[in-house]
């Protein structure tokens, strides 16, 4: 399909640049079968849902991959910027570098906030290798958990590129920017739909009888790159790695047995199951990496509503959400909300999609 149908105008101050607080008090787009609208707020979620549903959430925990540092080739220094986006190993990372003309295989590359040559206070490296569009693979000098430990110790929460090219971060930001159930390190940006949720509103569902279960997908900085190809065929996938458990596999399989339904907290919830799915749409233990590209014309197999926050135009993630409503319908509900002052993006409102 061409990428430009997936365009929208969007007015710059729609862009959310922090949270409301309590986080259930966001509002909540419900976008019905057919394109039937309703303006509701995200703690009513038990209400729009049914005794016997099931949440499944993502429970990846945000690292902090956003390094400063220095490149240093030939007695010559310069400040570069690099965006973890995916580990490939216990020391290397691939990663955006800003500027990356600035850089080339074999520069050795040092970050912290001082000069001191304890362990946790700098952390060096070597480009191991450049790729396309600023993505340049790093090589640590330490590994495993020494190195998880430095990069906590020098590197700062990874803010969405349109936050932080309005505002410089700040300590609230290592809080809003994750899940309260957040558990297992390695996104290096937040499942955002799950930000919503709060231990009220969680005890809330629990009582409507709403389950709740967890997957992990580490999400990678590639959510946020637009799809330049013309034709979202030509487009390449960054790919994620992701796990559903055999016990979770099982108990959504008992869900779907008994009537309810499947309710994907987040696209990476959504693409992580799909990717886990049979053809007949009984899910299965699955581990691995997932490239999973969803466009208009895909059958979903596994998930039956999906709630998610309002995505960038000509995105990956716009691309889904059409996939799933149907793009006239995403075009015409994206329309009313910024007609209707919704707060758009990562700590933006969100939307509750239900299928037919």
């Amino acid at each position: 399909m061409r990428t430009d149908l997936f365009d929208f105008e969007l007015p710059d101050d729609r862009i959310a640049l922090a949270p409301v607080s309590p986080r259930d008090a966001a509002r909540l787009l419900v976008v019905r079968p057919g394109g039937g609208l309703e303006d509701r707020t995200v703690r009513d979620l038990p209400s729009l849902l049914r005794p016997g549903d099931a949440l499944v959430l993502n429970d990846t925990r945000v690292i902090a991959a956003a390094l400063e540092g220095e490149r240093r080739r030939d007695g010559s220094v310069a400040h570069i910027s690099l965006n973890l986006h995916k580990r490939i190993d216990g020391s290397r990372w691939a990663a955006f570098a800003r500027p990356a003309k600035k850089l080339k295989p074999g520069d050795r590359l040092r970050f912290g906030h001082d000069n001191s040559m304890c362990m946790l206070g700098s952390l060096e490296a070597t480009v191991a290798a450049k790729g396309e569009a600023g993505e340049v693979e790093v090589a640590f000098d330490l590994a495993g958990a020494d190195l998880d430990a430095a990069i906590a110790s020098v590197g700062s929460m990874p803010l969405p590129p349109y936050i932080a090219a309005k505002r410089r971060p700040n300590e609230q930001d290592a809080a809003d920017y994750q899940t309260i159930y957040a558990a297992r390190e390695g996104a290096v940006a937040a499942p955002t739909a799950g930000l919503h949720f709060t231990e009220q509103l969680f005890a809330n569902l629990e009582a409507r009888g709403i389950s709740r279960h967890f997957v992990t997908l580490h999400v990678g900085a590639g959510t946020f790159l637009p799809v330049k190809a013309d034709d979202t065929a030509e487009h390449k996938m960054h790919a994620e790695w992701g796990e559903v458990g055999a016990a979770t596999a099982d108990a959504l399989n008992g869900v779907r047995q008994r009537g309810g339904r499947i309710v994907a907290v987040g696209t990476t919830a959504l693409r992580l199951l799909e990717s886990a799915a049979a053809p007949d749409g009984r899910i299965k233990a699955w581990a691995g990496d997932t490239d999973i590209f969803i466009t208009p014309g895909y059958h979903f197999r596994a998930v039956d509503i999906l709630m998610t926050n309002f995505h960038l135009p000509r995105s990956t993630l716009f691309m889904l959400v059409s996939a799933f409503s149907g793009l006239e319908v995403m075009r015409a509900a994206y329309a009313h909300a910024i007609a209707a002052g919704y707060r758009f993006y990562s700590f933006g409102d969100a939307t509750l999609l239900l299928r037919g």
